[in-house]
């Protein structure tokens, strides 16, 4: 509710009540409560009650709903009751361990395999007596298992109910389901029911669509940041009927660094600092390019002290392995389209390219391949699934030694998560967190000697800038011209580079906004300002399959009109006249606009007008 609203009814008298049904409850009240007593006898309600706000009231609305949506759907038939599943927190991480053992067996000797063991064994082996955990081992250095073995020793002493991983970018949650489903699940379990994956918006309201929420209660769930830190400052009662499954449980927040916005963490920090004290919460944050972000008196208003699962020793090895595995070298002038392709190919390959937009990517893959070159594409221009396929082919065509003279093109949806190996990478200019993530992408296994991993500059009409990282670059601009890059340690770096955004960035404003609406019990208000993602964007179906299915009326699921469906803003929609779907006010097609689904997606249709053009405009 909205405590400023809920006070306007009837001068505050019917506060928090249904006006239209107020008084036929008032008139038979007293029948109510005769009939109550009569079924499980009078209670003395002369105590004060407690007053419950923030986020105690929404547990408490979180319980109430579920069990009330559960009972009603299941008298629909819509759900049906399910026992608990046994957590068996022991046997999962013998399971884990027997995995992992039997992956470093097939390729021992490897100086990376040896860091990845200690790191592995350093995180089994941490100490279990504080609530909150930081990682900071570098990209591709075993992560994903290392910390859910702390985690499930962790829930075995503890009794805990459920382990939760928490990531930013739904291609790396597939990717870490697939590796948990084989490393967790025991013999004769249902892997869906052990690992829960939960990353598309599949919260309904409506009573018919109320059992395809997913609601938690898996031992292990895998699910978004966006479902995660939105359901935290949810307001209504769809998304809040999952959360009072949080409480009694560990949180592993991967790739912490993207998860959200900066300037959430203050109420989100909050909330996590409560979770902890009063829920029986804990809580890892991890990240090859960590940004200790609760070292900052403007984020981590509550100060609490959080450690690391690495001992120092191992922390020193994986930076020194680190500046053995890959090199920053010096930025060169900014380039024009023909300039950047001449350097991506004087590079030794296979070569992993990333632009800062989706038409920047397009121009520069279809313009290398028109001049002959192997190359691939990789953007939010191709659907899910298509997106999918694609990466299916890359992984294949990393594996094969023998053809090495090839480009990937893409976007940052491949920058974090992502278990590819080439030998050389471009960044355009972005931030260190980017900079340093992709660098997670080249030279993984240390297989080769040191490899480069390059940051560029622009000066095209054709390839266009991205505003939201006006201020990040000019950080990254001022740390490159000081070689800290080469220098520091990644987490050291990350840090340091938020530290001199925030002293560009004024974010003050939004974050004493959401700070007053939670204390003046604005909830409404908080869930809207609390929004991870606040782009505008339309769907648009891609596929003439679920296309026709939805022009003839037949039913489609969610996750297939996601899976088959690209986001286009909407103030793009209108330029290139695309309508509706009848009966579908906020679905589209590409109409005339052709779509590539091996190579370019809705982009093969774009570049024409893009080309006619020269001054550009972001797609």
């Amino acid at each position: 509710f909205s405590l400023s609203e809920e006070l306007k009814k009837k001068d505050g008298n019917l506060a928090f009540r249904d006006i239209a049904i107020a008084s036929r409850i008032d008139a038979n009240l007293n029948n109510y409560e005769q009939m109550h007593n009569c079924e499980v006898g009078a209670h003395d309600l002369s105590c004060d009650a407690i007053g419950l706000k923030g986020f105690s009231l929404r547990l408490a609305l979180s319980c109430l709903v579920d069990a009330d949506h559960h009972d009603t759907a299941c008298n629909y038939k819509n759900e049906s009751d399910v026992s608990a599943i046994p957590t068996q927190w022991d046997k999962r991480l013998s399971a884990l361990k027997y995995y992992v053992e039997n992956l470093n067996s097939k390729s021992s000797g490897n100086k990376r395999n040896k860091l990845r063991d200690d790191i592995f064994n350093a995180c089994l082996n941490a100490p279990l007596t504080e609530s909150l955990k930081y990682c900071d081992a570098p990209v591709g250095s075993g992560k994903t298992t290392a910390v859910m073995a702390y985690l499930l020793r962790l829930a075995e002493e503890k009794k805990l109910r459920h382990v939760f991983v928490v990531l930013p970018y739904t291609n790396i949650i597939k990717q870490s389901v697939d590796v948990y489903r084989k490393s967790l699940v025991l013999e004769g379990e249902n892997p869906e029911e052990i690992v829960a994956a939960h990353y598309h918006q599949a919260d309904f309201s409506d009573l018919n669509s109320r059992h395809l929420a997913t609601l938690w209660k898996a031992p292990i769930i895998v699910t978004s940041a966006v479902q995660f830190f939105e359901t935290m400052a949810e307001s209504s009662t769809a998304r809040l009927r999952k959360l009072h499954e949080l409480p009694g449980s560990a949180i592993f927040v991967d790739e912490a660094h993207a998860v959200m916005p900066i300037h959430l963490w203050v109420q989100q920090w909050e909330w996590m600092i409560e979770l902890v004290k009063k829920w029986t919460n804990y809580f890892v944050f991890a990240s090859g390019s960590l940004v200790k972000f609760w070292e900052f008196s403007q984020i981590a208003t509550s100060q609490y002290i959080v450690n690391s699962l690495l001992p120092e020793e191992i922390k020193v090895q994986a930076n020194a392995a680190e500046s053995e595995r890959i090199y920053f070298p010096q930025r060169t002038s900014p380039l024009d389209r023909h300039e950047l392709i001449n350097l991506i190919i004087s590079k030794s390959g296979p070569r992993l390219v990333i632009l800062n937009t989706v038409q920047s990517a397009a121009v520069i893959a279809h313009e290398m391949k028109e001049k002959g070159f192997q190359v691939n594409h990789l953007s939010t221009s191709l659907s899910p699934i298509d997106r999918r396929k694609i990466i299916e082919s890359i992984e294949k065509r990393l594996k094969d030694k023998t053809q090495n003279d090839w480009t990937l093109v893409a976007t940052s949806c491949v920058e974090a998560g992502m278990d590819f190996s080439f030998k050389t990478a471009f960044r355009e200019s972005c931030s260190i967190t980017s900079l340093i993530q992709i660098s997670g992408r080249v030279n993984r296994h240390s297989e080769n000697t040191t490899c480069e991993v390059i940051d560029f500059r622009t000066r095209d009409p054709l390839l266009n800038k991205h505003p939201a990282f006006e201020v990040s670059r000019v950080v990254l601009d001022n740390m490159a011209q000081e070689d800290l890059l080469n220098n520091s340690s990644i987490s050291d770096i990350s840090t340091e580079a938020l530290r001199r955004e925030l002293g560009k960035n004024s974010m003050i404003d939004v974050i004493e906004q959401i700070r007053k609406n939670e204390q003046g019990q604005n909830y409404k208000e908080v869930a809207k300002l609390c929004r991870i993602i606040t782009s505008d964007t339309l769907t648009v179906v891609v596929s003439a399959n679920v296309l026709e299915k939805l022009k003839s009326m037949e039913k489609v699921t969610s996750q297939e009109l996601l899976n088959n469906s690209v986001q286009i803003w909407s103030t793009k929609i209108s330029r290139l006249d695309l309508q509706p779907l009848d009966f579908y006010g906020d679905i589209y097609s590409l109409g005339s606009y052709e779509y590539d689904s091996d190579f370019l997606g809705y982009m093969e249709g774009m570049l024409p007008q893009i080309y006619k053009d020269e001054d550009g405009y972001i797609i």
